[in-house]
């Protein structure tokens, strides 16, 4: 079985996935690409996240070679039998191409996870009408809209509710980082991709300065992302922790690359802004292409602007500080609307064990019984 995902929140659904099918047949042999934790699962790796996790259009020009010989490597492991069921996780622009290649090749196709077609590049979801059998969307309205292009869908909620109840308490979280407890504390998700830091961490940083300058009780708390090398945010003043769920859980407010990460902040109640920042000729595309009237998924979830939401230009430190400042209270009208907003966001995902039943679609497509 093939099982592809390129990105740091692909490799741990793809890990959950996979420890999911083997529970259900536990013969099944993976290749693919993703991370450690799918490696840990026992997935052969043809490609890691260090040379997968790249996004943007001019971000990505200086790759295409890397990514034509790995796409080379994969379609010609489609013409072995053995391959009985291609699961494609995220990462639509090498994925898509997969899927097609697969198609043609008269292999099962299982898209887990689905490009964003609502937000852009509605045609792909022909695209996915042919060249898949099935696809697993974790967003509760996306069925609806696929289903209208005569994609077979799924909704199987999502996989962020299969994450384990936390445990830790926040003082015994603030005890092993280094931080006091009794001091608020805000966090700084900048992202999970070395270009992302790049573009965020300075911006961040110097809106928790101005943060700080009118709060200066508060404790600004930087989130390393699985996969970053450790070396890259360390030489900045603020402490740097790799719990982002922990993170979450023991902050009052939360500054957010635009991402699933806000979505992992609405599930943990903490108030957030999000930007955003690209590459110029990645933002222009972007302005033409990009079809919603928000960007942070709780908003798009809500179908209301439930957090701040500042792209490009628009995200100066003087403006994220203005709207995180509020948030930070302890019952400001702001904090209250979000989290009463994340309430709604909350109900509409479902259930837990997204895992559970992308696996139980495998085994259908491949003729097992659930």
């Amino acid at each position: 079985m093939l099982l592809l995902a390129g990105e740091a929140s692909g490799d741990e659904h793809g890990a959950a996935l996979a420890a999911a099918i083997r529970g259900r047949r536990a013969d099944l042999r993976f290749v693919g690409m993703g991370g450690p934790l799918m490696a840990a699962e026992g997935v052969e790796l043809l490609a890691g996240l260090a040379d997968l996790a790249v996004m943007g259009f001019a971000e990505v020009l200086p790759r295409i070679p890397f990514f034509w010989r790995l796409e080379r490597k994969i379609v010609s492991l489609l013409d072995d039998p053995a391959v009985e069921l291609v699961i494609l996780i995220d990462y639509p622009g090498f994925n898509m191409r997969i899927a097609r290649a697969a198609s043609r090749r008269g292999r099962l196709v299982l898209y887990y996870i689905a490009p964003q077609v609502w937000a852009w590049r509605p045609g792909r979801a022909r695209a996915l009408a042919e060249w898949t059998d099935r696809v697993a969307v974790i967003l509760p309205f996306e069925a609806d809209f696929l289903a209208r292009s005569g994609v077979r869908t799924e909704y199987v909620g999502h996989p962020l509710l299969d994450r384990p109840e936390e445990s830790e308490e926040g003082g015994s979280f603030c005890e092993r980082w280094g931080l006091d407890p009794e001091r608020p504390v805000l966090a700084l998700l900048p992202g999970s991709r070395q270009q992302e830091i790049a573009r965020h961490l300075d911006l961040f940083v110097r809106t928790a300065e101005r943060v700080c300058a009118t709060l200066p009780d508060v404790q600004p708390v930087i989130s390393r992302a699985p996969g970053l090398p450790h070396g890259l945010i360390t030489e900045q003043a603020l402490p740097v922790v790799d719990d982002t769920r922990g993170l979450l859980s023991v902050a009052r407010a939360a500054l957010v690359k635009s991402g699933t990460a806000t979505l992992e902040a609405a599930i943990e109640g903490t108030p957030t802004v999000v930007a955003y920042r690209t590459s110029a000729l990645t933002w222009s595309v972007a302005k033409a292409l990009v079809r919603t009237e928000h960007v942070a998924l709780p908003s798009l979830i809500a179908a209301a602007r439930i957090v701040p939401e500042y792209l490009q230009s628009d995200a100066t430190p003087e403006q994220l500080a203005r709207d995180l400042i509020p948030l930070l209270g302890s019952d400001s009208p702001e904090r209250e609307a979000q989290l009463a907003g994340f309430a709604t966001v909350r109900a509409a995902l479902g259930s837990p064990g997204a895992a559970g039943r992308v696996a139980d679609v495998a085994m259908e497509l491949i003729g097992m019984e659930k």
